[in-house]
């Protein structure tokens, strides 16, 4: 017999009815006439294809996907909110799910109401909650709104409530969607650290996020889901970096040569034609195409795969016609290994955008840390900076 907290997934399939057309009579006349001429599976639509895996007590997986790969869908079943259409789902002991903000949570009960309700759906005894209940509003910085009914909640008070009490009264599995967005940035920073902290008392966590940054801050192993079908699944840094690839050639895929500029990383070495490590000198190659000659800024970012650069560079320079070259050279690149997408943007001497902020290609980093390293808060702040230390008196 599996141990609490053990979830396995195996060849699972779920699908949905496909969104209806408009009430016209025209469109029940051929949806009659397809029905008759056997096209009734047309009706469906999979937003789960085949996915199988294996979470062992106290391990944590992340699904990570677009919008409307099936991530949410996969963890609606695992807290028994929606079943498979085929296939075997099983876990294991009690889950404290956090999906959407207010899920689980009633709008006419009170905070302390919802408290209780909510640790009697798990199957604790009354006495069990209550021994929990004052870090629970602690920890939700709820003491002076506890006792108003919930619909009086804002929607940061509702999601604070219902991710304290998911994570407090100990589950055996925990399951987290996106909610966490909804938080400010101490209060996410404080669900992760939670997070941790059940993690370390034994509890499996399944965790979907667009930040993959706490993603692998947080997660052993990742599945990648891709409209519904597993494109990659693995220890998490190694997924995380065929996402990140896969998001690099789909933005390049959807910014196109802005018509009398483009800019290429043609290579990028340590100096001496090795990959990349964080210390020692940088060079990038850079081959940027021009039609017509003028002075131009050229801006270069480093990004872990977002348009949202970690840093930049830039030069001032005069692009003449036809092919030029640069080589930018960083005498140390800080940050932790990796693969980083890199950005350029091309502005004119008035500061005017000559070619978009868009991805020119990526580097790979052997990266620069010493073990042991607080693996989350690297991944959270990915910057290394050099410094000098002194011992005090």
């Amino acid at each position: 017999m599996s141990r609490d907290g053990h979830v396995r997934a195996d060849q699972i399939w779920k699908r949905f009815r496909a969104d209806r057309n408009r009430q016209l009579l025209r469109d029940e006349v051929a949806r009659l006439r397809q029905r008759r001429k056997g096209s009734a599976a047309e009706r469906w639509r999979w937003a789960i294809r085949d996915i199988s895996f294996e979470v062992q007590p106290g391990e944590s997986l992340a699904l990570i996907g677009a919008n409307g790969s099936g991530k949410s869908t996969m963890l609606k079943m695992l807290a028994g909110i929606m079943f498979p259409t085929y296939g075997s789902l099983t876990a294991n002991g009690r889950i404290g799910a956090l999906i959407e903000v207010r899920a689980g949570i009633h709008p006419d009960l009170t905070g302390r109401e919802n408290v209780f309700m909510f640790g009697s759906l798990l199957g604790l005894k009354r006495a069990d909650v209550r021994k929990r209940f004052d870090d629970i509003v602690e920890f939700a910085e709820l003491t002076d709104a506890i006792d108003r009914q919930v619909k009086y909640y804002s929607s940061g008070m509702g999601m604070r409530l219902g991710f304290a009490v998911a994570a407090f009264l100990e589950p055996d599995i925990m399951v987290v969607d996106e909610v966490l967005a909804v938080g400010d940035a101490a209060f996410q920073q404080r669900c992760l650290d939670r997070m941790r902290e059940v993690m370390a008392q034994g509890t499996t966590l399944l965790y979907v996020s667009h930040d993959l940054a706490t993603v692998e801050s947080m997660c052993e192993s990742t599945l990648w889901l891709d409209q519904g079908v597993v494109r990659g699944q693995g220890p998490t840094h190694d997924v995380v970096g065929q996402y990140r690839r896969s998001v690099e050639v789909h933005a390049i895929a959807q910014h196109p040569s802005s018509g009398d500029i483009d800019v290429h990383v043609l290579r990028s070495s340590n100096g001496n034609g090795e990959r990349i490590k964080s210390q020692g000198t940088v060079e990038l190659d850079l081959l940027v195409q021009s039609a017509l000659q003028r002075d131009v800024q050229i801006v270069i970012g480093f990004s872990e795969g977002s348009p949202a650069p970690i840093f930049i560079a830039q030069h001032v320079g005069t692009l003449a016609p036809g092919q030029n070259r640069f080589f930018c050279r960083l005498e140390s690149i800080p940050l932790p290994a990796g693969e980083y997408a890199v950005y350029a943007t091309v502005l004119d001497v008035n500061g005017r955008t000559v070619r978009s902020w868009s991805p020119i290609g990526h580097i790979e980093v052997d990266g620069l840390l010493l073990p042991p390293t607080p693996t989350g808060i690297v991944r959270l702040s990915p910057v290394v900076v050099d410094v000098s230390w002194r011992d005090g008196d």
